[in-house]
């Protein structure tokens, strides 16, 4: 059974694990020279100065940006592209063709037949996942470390061992929705809508209060002649790296305002008198969280896949036939 499997999933396989390999390949030249640019620049301060900036600090985030561009989300990608394209017609596929009754009457046992399936192809995609996100990672650290902003929420699903519960929460999904739908385009249509649901889901409602989140409040102190933007943290409340969850600015009577008006002939253009009035509070996760928060969605993405797969053997064993 593990040899008749793998014969039927070598070619994606093998042809995936070929794109990863080319794909490594350029990551590592354009990776080390990221190093060299990030060295000579002189940016490794930049991670505890928030001025940090200047012409080095221009060219490094501009260097190789349509690599970036495509790079960013490829760990979102993959994980839908496996529970589609690997997930949902891994069973789906034999029970629209019937080709599953030839293996059962050979002796071989539902639940033997799809853990084979479910082992191979699933310790796969999971393993493939995770030299993507080590690849990507590696190559991003530098980029990370100057913004020190992996926390939030558009970079954190893209790096180290989330990508990883994201791909085997999709397969999952798919090898489940193919079992109950027994068709595999349908399957393929509930595995990427139920993979897309669940990231919304998470970073919405879920990811911003796997702990307590931190509030701050405080008067607006921005640098002398520079006022500061309705959105963006307050000098001194939060530090760098720091996950901002919300953010605003109320005026003396408790009230949220969008903006702050100054008159062209306002003496206090300089000074934080005419910003007395008005205080900024701001929710955030510190930045020392981040490996708790990657700990937590990942056992979150592999527990429902654990569901998902427990499901699917019960509908093997219960409902197919």
């Amino acid at each position: 059974m593990t040899w008749l499997t793998w014969r039927q999933f070598r070619t994606q396989g093998l042809a995936v694990c070929a794109l990863l390999a080319a794909l490594a390949i350029m990551l590592a030249f354009t990776g080390f020279d990221l190093r060299h640019i990030y060295t000579v620049g002189g940016l490794a301060t930049c991670p505890s100065n928030p001025n940090c900036g200047g012409p080095n600090y221009d060219a490094f985030l501009s260097h190789y940006a349509p690599v970036r561009q495509l790079l960013g989300p490829l760990l979102l990608v993959l994980p839908a592209a496996i529970g589609v394209f690997w997930g949902a017609p891994l069973v789906a596929g034999e029970l629209e063709s019937g080709t599953f009754r030839m293996v059962w009457t050979q002796g071989v046992s539902r639940v033997r037949w799809l853990t084979a399936k479910v082992a191979i192809v699933g310790v796969a995609a999971v393993g493939i996942t995770g030299l993507a996100s080590l690849v990507v990672t590696w190559w991003y650290s530098q980029i990370d470390e100057v913004n020190n902003s992996r926390f939030q929420e558009d970079i954190f699903n893209e790096r180290n061992i989330a990508p990883i519960g994201y791909a085997a929460f999709a397969f999952a999904l798919g090898v489940c929705a193919g079992i109950l739908l027994r068709r595999t385009l349908p399957a393929m249509a509930v595995t990427l809508v139920g993979y897309i649901v669940m990231q919304v889901l998470v970073l919405t409602s879920i990811r911003p209060h796997f702990r307590s989140p931190l509030r701050a409040v405080g008067p607006i102190d921005p640098p002398p002649g520079i006022l500061p933007k309705t959105g963006t943290p307050a000098v001194g409340l939060t530090h760098s790296g720091d996950w901002i969850i919300s953010n605003y600015v109320t005026d003396a009577s408790g009230h949220s305002v969008s903006s702050i008006e100054i008159r062209p002939d306002s003496e206090c253009l300089n000074t934080g008198h005419c910003l007395a009035d008005y205080q900024q509070h701001v929710t955030y996760q510190p930045a020392g969280r981040y490996w708790t928060f990657q700990w937590y969605e990942f056992s979150l993405y592999v527990g429902l896949a654990a569901i998902l797969i427990g499901l699917s053997f019960w509908l093997i064993r219960r409902r197919l036939s």
